[in-house]
């Protein structure tokens, strides 16, 4: 695995941070990484290490990572962030790979950047059925009503270091499903310095976490979509039953037909994978990557 570079970059008044491996070549895109709520960049390690020495480039969106803890008004935001940093940096034939959040981000990214991304590959985005964002049916995920009862706004928040946390997660939820290499970085990567006393606090603040599912229905998108006129794939996990209204994370918030919106979307269902795919399987998402990619 090539060296991995750490940079920062102002766009918009919010510092983020952003990791890249490998150089640019002529005639070959660079691979654009964008992770899901409450993770960071470097959980893309082990799917950057399956991608050969590829230019590859994984942003920390704000509020996660080492980037700014600046609050956001809606989702609108976080493409927003993503076309001023692609903007800045004057990336170009860029193949755009988002996970969960992300996949909404960088989807809303590319509907305003046409000339800029290739195509785009999106492990199981946040995006729902069409009649959630228009209330025409509620989000039933058992969700409450406000982050602040959100049971992620109490997730524990003070650690001696990774191996604590790694210790203390690896039990809990869809963790389990996450190969430990993973699980690891995640952990490595996930702390920062506490900012009173010793030890070390999430990098993803738990309320700035639960702010951000809390927003999950805040934007439409689906205008923005049938902007994206590059080939759009989609790899789907096993989803939610109809009637299911106990919170889940493992299970996919993906609309069944959502590449029907994209002019040149393509499905991939893998009910045999969680939402969290490329922690999964990151072989599988280096695979899926490159493969679109010749």
């Amino acid at each position: 695995m090539v060296e991995c570079q750490e940079h920062y970059l102002d766009v918009g008044g919010v510092t983020l941070c952003w990791f890249e491996w490998g150089q640019k070549r002529e005639g070959e895109d660079s691979i654009l990484l964008v992770h899901a709520t409450g993770f960071h960049a470097r959980c893309w390690d082990k799917t950057v290490a399956g991608l050969g020495d590829r230019h590859v480039i994984a942003i920390d969106q704000r509020g996660h990572g080492r980037s700014d803890n600046t609050p956001f008004d809606k989702w609108d935001q976080f493409g927003t962030d993503l076309v001023g940093f692609i903007t800045q940096l004057g990336l170009s034939n860029l193949v755009g790979v988002g996970h969960s959040m992300g996949g909404f981000a960088l989807a809303l990214a590319a509907s305003q950047l046409k000339d800029v991304f290739s195509q785009l590959v999106l492990f199981d985005p946040v995006v729902m059925d069409p009649a959630v964002y228009t209330g025409e049916v509620a989000r039933n995920t058992g969700m409450p009503i406000d982050s602040i009862g959100h049971p992620v706004a109490r997730r524990r928040n003070s650690f001696s270091g990774s191996d604590e946390m790694f210790d203390a997660l690896r039990p809990k939820g869809g963790y389990g499903l996450w190969q430990e290499a993973v699980m690891r970085d995640y952990c490595q990567y996930g702390l920062l310095p506490a900012e009173e006393g010793d030890g070390y606090q999430l990098a993803c603040p738990p309320e700035f976490e639960a702010s951000v599912y809390m927003g999950s229905s805040g934007t439409n998108i689906y205008e923005a979509i049938a902007e994206v006129k590059v080939p759009v794939f989609i790899v789907r996990a096993k989803g939610r039953k109809p009637d299911q209204v106990e919170m889940d994370f493992s299970l996919s918030p993906t609309w069944e037909h959502l590449a029907t919106r994209f002019p040149q979307g393509h499905d991939n269902y893998r009910p045999d994978l969680s939402h969290y795919i490329p922690m999964q399987d990151p072989e599988f998402a280096a695979r899926y990557i490159l493969t679109q990619n010749n």
